[in-house]
């Protein structure tokens, strides 16, 4: 897929990986809607971006909030190409611990807007892309990336719910590779590892020498090389699968090749 001129969903476009994938789509010509609950980032993400960016205050879980945006980002925009779902949230409670057994309701809300909300942004948007022409000879309509974690396959201690919902996002790319093939529509994943994200780095957006000397125990956990990731390497990838028609299906490790221990 040639990026230029194709429409593209952001979600937790606002800051992060999310953030680094907007600029890397609208850099390569592409008209991105910026889906995230942050008003003040996504408007000023969106103002300094330009009219080919729009911003959208949505709720990934709710259905209505999804939908009133992908319709207005259509009447912006026209059809849709595009679907990079990094919207999500985290924890740390253990199963059963000093405050007793892990709270039902905060492994629900884990599970709503990192699993469900990932499925639900994914719907309706392969909806949308389903009505639009194929862009190629081979029939190809648009591609959607969602976002999954290493934690879905070693898990930390206190991840239980983080592990179960990055674990479902894996669980369930093939399949919708699967239903959505006879739509020339694709899906892949991405499994980050440690990521030099506002959460990482306790609310900056870039990493200092402060914050890097932090993180040094953290840094020294990975195989190669010896630091976190940076949210522009994951852009990088996500604009990768999005140019190669031949990728579907996958679920990315991206990584340095760090293997979680315990904790």
């Amino acid at each position: 897929m040639d990026i230029a001129n194709k429409t593209a969903i952001v979600t937790g476009g606002a800051s992060g990986l999310g953030r680094a994938t907007v600029k890397l789509l609208a850099e390569k010509g592409a008209k991105v809607a910026i889906f995230d609950m942050n008003d003040d980032k996504g408007s000023a993400l969106a103002k300094e971006l330009g009219d080919q960016v729009s911003f959208h205050n949505v709720n990934v879980a709710s259905e209505e909030s999804v939908q009133t945006a992908i319709n207005s980002a259509l009447d912006n925009f026209g059809e849709l190409h595009i679907c990079c779902n990094f919207a999500g949230i985290g924890n740390a409670i253990r199963t059963y611990g000093k405050k007793g057994p892990f709270p039902l309701d905060e492994f629900n809300k884990v599970i709503q807007v990192n699993l469900v909300g990932t499925f639900n942004v994914t719907r309706l948007a392969a909806e949308q892309m389903a009505k639009t022409e194929p862009y190629n000879e081979d029939g190809a309509r648009g591609v959607i990336i969602n976002t999954a974690s290493v934690a879905a396959y070693e898990g930390q201690i206190g991840q239980a719910a983080y592990s179960a919902s990055k674990g479902g996002v894996v669980g369930m790319t093939l399949p919708i590779a699967r239903d959505l093939a006879v739509l020339g529509i694709r899906c892949n994943t991405i499994v980050p590892g440690l990521i030099a994200t506002p959460l990482m780095m306790g609310g900056f957006e870039e990493m200092t020498p402060e914050i890097a000397e932090f993180l040094k125990p953290l840094s020294s956990q990975v195989l190669f090389p010896k630091r976190l990731g940076r949210s522009d390497e994951i852009a990088h990838l996500a604009g990768a699968i999005i140019e190669n028609d031949y990728i579907n299906g996958e679920c990315i490790r991206m990584d340095g090749g760090i293997r979680m221990q315990p904790k």
